[in-house]
């Protein structure tokens, strides 16, 4: 018998890319100045590739955002570099080194840069009078991620209180803001590090060359393998090796290590990760090993 009813029916990947273009629409229709808050990562690339579509074939109505630590990998800012200049998107670089100079950011010579990035993040949304910030995190990245909202209200100091979440039924979302107050927007929420990976698959999306396989000069440390390089040297009884390795997820590189890998391209990587059980933040981000509650202590004072 002839089937004489299409199927509109979308698979997973074509439901979140709806969902997330959704909000990005939304939040461009209700806030008066919103930003994208881009590092250059797999995430954040992402979020970026949707909101390109959202608009299409209009720019982006909005700015980008990175907050530079003045640490991150090189191949991470040439892919940055890359996608702006594609897309003509405007940028702004709120530098940590620049904000610690301004007094904005105490520099104690213990705290890492990814921790001191608040005080030059919430410096560079009061100066710009952001009203809405989106933001690449993913509820199964973390704990504190987990308890996030679509829309996640900060106080007019940039601060984040789980307890005062808004609900979010039937994904009506409440963008109510007072002066000096703005919000988080985290259209990939609902996404997993493996639906990422799929994604840049289908999509066949331009990433840093550091997430694939390759030969680096490591030292293992507290668990993790560092990269060897200015900030990071052998100590002790510590030896330097070289591995074949990549990166789930890049940031400070002190503070982010690397996994044992021979995934070279999507595929590979897509196998690799659907075996994986413990996130990219849990495996190779140093400053999330702080304490159980480093994540919702960062986001707490502003972290995004």
């Amino acid at each position: 018998m002839t089937n004489t009813h299409v199927d509109y029916r979308l698979s997973q990947l074509d439901q979140l890319e709806a969902e997330s273009i959704h909000i990005f629409r939304e939040v461009a229709a209700e806030f008066e100045k919103p930003v994208l808050m881009f590092s250059g990562g797999k995430d954040s690339i992402v979020m970026l590739r949707l909101a390109e579509k959202a608009f299409f074939p209009a720019k982006l109505p909005f700015p980008l955002l990175q907050v530079d630590t003045g640490l991150d990998f090189a191949e991470v800012l040439e892919t940055r570099d890359s996608w702006v200049e594609r897309l003509g998107a405007r940028i702004i670089v709120a530098s940590v080194e620049d904000a610690i100079a301004a007094g904005h950011v105490v520099d104690d010579g213990k705290t890492s840069r990814n921790r001191q990035q608040i005080g030059a993040l919430l410096n560079a949304i009061e100066e710009n009078g952001f009203t809405a910030a989106f933001g690449g995190g993913r509820r199964d990245e973390e704990k504190a991620r987990a308890k996030e909202r679509v829309y996640s209200h900060r106080d007019d100091f940039g601060q984040w209180d789980p307890k005062m979440q808004r609900p979010e039924l039937w994904s009506l979302y409440n963008g109510r803001i007072h002066a000096g107050e703005h919000m988080r927007i985290f259209p990939l929420s609902n996404w997993t590090e493996l639906d990422i990976w799929h994604y840049i698959h289908r999509e066949q999306i331009e990433i840093p060359s550091i997430y694939f396989a390759h030969e680096r000069e490591v030292v293992e440390r507290d668990g993790m393998l560092l990269s060897i390089g200015p900030e990071i040297q052998p100590r002790g009884g510590e030896t330097a090796e070289t591995k074949m390795v990549r990166f789930r997820t890049v940031g400070d590189r002190t503070q982010t290590g690397c996994v044992e890998s021979v995934a070279t391209d999507t595929a590979a990587i897509i196998d690799e990760i659907a075996i994986a059980r413990v996130t990219e933040r849990g495996a190779t981000r140093g400053d999330d090993r702080f304490s159980e509650a480093a994540m919702e202590d960062r986001k707490k004072e502003g972290y995004f």
